[in-house]
């Protein structure tokens, strides 16, 4: 395609599971072919809440109309490459006001403004879970006095709940060439025990009560199995996800390092595993091709390679990318012939 050499990184790692460049996502992203990314997921910035970095392409230094714009033209721009009838999953939550910002202390409907912006590009409103968020780790990360005690007891018309996460999932236009097809052999969460024993415990116990006439007839093993992982996934509320199931956790991540530099504000977590695996589990088939337009210290592309899917990301912030190219480098390698995967990436000319 002519327009790949006028768009060029200012770095790029490409291998045979995974392309991640350095850049600016609305550039990088009109490199890609349309149609060519199966399956979608990120966490965009949260207008207005924290700057990443001083970057003036960075989204999260725009507000208002600006921010609009840009992300809008990105998620006109996710639209193009996704295949037809496949899927695309953004991570938000519901933005606190502020009396110095706002002049009130409440809520902003920030989930509901990415709902019509993915609207009013094109693509059709699929699905969303609500994800529950503990309230003292809120509290103690925010200190908002929505979530103190003390506030109860002076004046209880401020308190309120602490803001729950929201996976929203969004479905282009037209038929899925290729079906997801399959049944779950993996639960990705807390507390569900698919294991053999558990399936036989459970089988004896139905066993027992089985009233019916003739003999108790059991779903087998891997059909258990996926129900009970299905029955989990399928609730709008998700209760079960690992908050601390990150790449930043060095117990599931040796290679994780504080990415702040010195003009960071905060670090926020990235996005925990337990949901980017239930998403990618869920909406992706081993092989595809899975794109995060915001790849911070790379979890998307992480989970999607270790799912036996192909990552592609971008990411503008040096530290953060130098911290992917890390974690991506440290994860287990898979057994794979070379000669056998295809070149799904097009290679973006790295800067000189």
């Amino acid at each position: 395609m002519s327009h790949l050499a006028e768009i060029r990184a200012v770095e790029q790692v490409v291998t045979p599971d995974y392309a991640i460049y350095h850049g600016d996502a609305c550039e990088m992203i009109q490199a890609l072919p349309p149609g060519i990314i199966h399956y979608g997921i990120h966490s965009p910035p949260f207008e207005g809440l924290y700057k990443f970095s001083r970057d003036e392409r960075d989204l999260s230094n725009s507000e208002g109309p600006q921010f609009w714009q840009h992300y809008d033209f990105l998620i006109g721009e996710l639209l193009r490459v996704t295949v037809p009838g496949r899927l695309h999953s953004v991570h938000v939550m519901q933005l606190p006001t502020s009396k110095r910002r706002d002049g009130f202390i409440g809520m902003r409907d920030f989930r509901g403004e990415v709902v019509r912006a993915y609207e009013d590009a094109g693509w059709h409103f699929h699905s969303e879970v609500c994800i529950w968020k503990d309230p003292v780790g809120a509290m103690t990360r925010t200190k908002s006095i929505r979530l103190l005690h003390k506030q109860i007891v002076k004046d209880s018309s401020l308190s309120g709940q602490a803001a729950a996460d929201y996976v929203l999932t969004f479905r282009k236009p037209g038929e899925n060439p290729e079906p997801i097809a399959g049944q779950f052999d993996q639960f990705v969460g807390t507390d569900l025990d698919i294991s053999r024993e558990a399936y036989q415990h459970e089988i004896d116990q139905r066993r027992a009560a089985w009233k019916g006439p003739g003999p108790y007839k059991p779903w087998p093993y891997d059909q258990w199995a996926s129900i009970m992982v299905w029955q989990r996934y399928a609730s709008p509320v998700w209760g079960d996800i690992d908050q601390h199931r990150t790449l930043q956790n060095r117990r599931w991540n040796p290679a994780a390092k504080d990415e702040r530099d010195e003009q960071d504000e905060q670090h926020i977590s990235p996005l925990q595993l337990d949901v980017i695996e239930r998403c990618i589990d869920l909406w992706s088939a081993p092989g595809d091709t899975v794109l995060t337009p915001f790849l911070g210290i790379g979890s998307e592309v992480w989970a999607a390679v270790n799912m036996g899917r192909r990552g592609v990301g971008f990411e503008l912030k040096d530290t953060y990318f130098a911290q992917a190219v890390r974690n991506l480098a440290a994860r287990p390698k898979p057994d794979r012939d070379p000669s056998k995967v295809a070149d799904l990436f097009p290679l973006l000319d790295a800067a000189e």
